[in-house]
């Protein structure tokens, strides 16, 4: 628990909190052979698995930690195929015909959601709803007459509107019926009860570090015991960010970070609906279901770069005072964070893995829609391995170029902002902390005999020092000090207070380093 403004605080995901990790699944004891190694437990991995599994397939599942516990775990689970402003600048950068199929399957993925939870009788909090993209500035009102325009042009029940039901006033909203929330963790783990009853396996604390795209394909994996071999006719690479990235797809991804705050409000004071701003650094507002009259308001915002976020306390504390600007007296019990990659084209990359792939898949780059999306691709890429047409293929395939030049500019911009973290990480620096100057819970990279050191202190004095330079490509990381963890500013990897690999692309650990 963490004290804010006089209140009790779980440091922590509502949903791992409500539905925790049990006892791990176990890593394979041994070398291994399936049809489909799936690389990543997340929402887009475990839908993979399911949908393979049902067409008779045997799967395995490698998770790194915990299934449905990293970004998914995290999320704020809006299940919607409305996507803030994304139709506009569709039908401007991929034609109507392609923002027709981003709708058509995203909204396939809300039904299928609804349809599979029916199926295996889950009850995962599920609720029909309408999504809102709104703005309280008057300015603004004509982009979303043209979001809603063109989101109906592309087969979503769009309309613009003045009038919702947040408490209070805004210039305009884009709202789209039909959409849903729901408790992402409870689902998930009945499809991985699914997965299991279908005869696939699943085995967490099982790290993915080598594949050779052969035929079959063959993984290396390192559990906390062993190092051993998994074979696969085909691979699935569904790790939020690629692990493998053989046609460097970190050139065309942007991790970003929001923060998340939850407090319980009476039922009537609960909007309905699920609603997002791109205003003030972006507001997104939800609830979810308490009991008792009760609701659990959900308050995301204020994204930041990894590694690039300032004092991440100051930016809780102001999402905080926007929600009790904008709900009343609020008592927070849960804060966390969750982290998205967007695509420098904004349509997320699912499909073959490179150019030469024939047997392996990537998912990645869900710009902060990551059930829909996890959902969609699962889909998609089940299509893909069972030699069945899709669609809407063409549309997320990995190895598009064209879209990726009209939207240079974007991907220029993402360039130089990795190129002035990683050149300027090497230039000579005279400034920073000293080691003394580290206050109890904070962190800084100091030069120890010459080297960067990543060197926290703990809340009983004691100094933990590892290299500052991430292991992915070696820019230099920043601490978190709100979330007490080293985060790196080009590809968005983080490690804990020990330099163990939280979140990748990463694989290895910061090594540690003696002070």
């Amino acid at each position: 628990m963490d004290e804010q403004a006089g209140i009790d605080v779980h440091e922590g995901s509502y949903w791992l909190h409500t539905v925790p990790p049990g006892t791990p699944a176990p890593p394979p004891e041994g070398p291994l052979t399936v049809d489909v190694a799936v690389v990543g437990g997340g929402v887009a991995g475990l839908c993979t698995a399911w949908e393979l599994a049902r067409r008779g397939r045997s799967v395995a599942v490698l998770e790194a930690h915990r299934i449905a516990a990293g970004v998914t775990g995290h999320t704020t689970a809006k299940l919607s195929a409305q996507h803030t402003l994304v139709y506009d600048r569709l039908r401007r950068t991929r034609g109507p015909q392609g923002a027709r199929l981003y709708a058509r399957s995203q909204m396939d993925a809300v039904r299928h959601a609804a349809a599979t939870a029916e199926e295996l009788g889950v009850d995962c909090d599920w609720e029909d709803t309408a999504a809102y993209t709104y703005a309280e500035d008057p300015g603004r009102t004509d982009e979303l007459k043209a979001e809603a325009e063109a989101a109906r042009e592309a087969g979503l029940p769009a309309e613009y509107v003045t009038e919702t039901d947040l408490p209070f006033p805004v210039a305009g909203a884009v709202r789209v019926e039909g959409q849903a929330q729901f408790h992402p963790r409870k689902y998930l783990m009945a499809l991985a009860d699914d997965i299991r009853r279908l005869g696939g396996v699943i085995h967490e604390n099982t790290r993915v570090t080598g594949l050779d795209e052969g035929r079959p394909c063959e993984l290396t994996v390192r559990t906390p015991t062993a190092t051993t071999k998994v074979t696969a006719h085909s691979v699935v690479v569904a790790t939020h960010y690629p692990v493998f990235d053989r046609a460097l797809l970190f050139t065309r991804l942007s991790p970003r970070r929001e923060l998340v705050l939850a407090a319980p409000v009476d039922a009537d004071r609960a909007p309905l609906g699920m609603y997002i701003t791109q205003e003030l650094n972006t507001r997104s507002v939800r609830t979810a279901p308490l009991g008792g009259g009760r609701r659990l308001l959900l308050v995301t915002g204020e994204h930041f770069t990894p590694g690039t976020g300032g004092d991440v306390e100051e930016r809780f504390a102001r999402l905080a005072a926007w929600a009790t600007d904008r709900f009343g007296d609020l008592d927070f019990t849960h804060r966390w964070a969750t982290q998205d990659n967007d695509s420098t084209d904004s349509v997320p990359l699912v499909g073959p893995l490179h150019p030469g792939s024939r047997n392996t898949y990537v998912a990645t780059g869900f710009g902060g829609w990551g059930l829909s999306t996890g959902i969609m691709a699962g889909r998609l890429l089940s299509e893909r391995i069972t030699g069945r047409d899709c669609a809407w293929s063409d549309l997320y395939d990995p190895r598009r170029i064209a879209s990726v030049v009209r939207e240079g500019a974007t991907f220029l911009k993402h360039q130089a902002d990795v190129a002035r973290h990683f050149v300027g990480d090497r230039l000579p620096s005279t400034s920073g902390a000293a080691v003394d100057e580290i206050a109890p819970g904070d962190g800084a990279v100091v030069r120890v005999a010459g080297e960067r050191c990543a060197v926290h202190r703990d809340e009983a004095g004691q100094l933990h020092a590892v290299s500052a330079r991430c292991t992915h490509l070696g820019c230099l990381v920043s601490f978190n000090r709100a979330e007490k963890a080293w985060e790196c500013p080009c590809h968005g990897s983080r490690f804990d207070t020990e330099g163990r690999v939280v979140q990748g692309p990463a694989q290895e650990p910061l090594e540690r380093r003696e002070l």
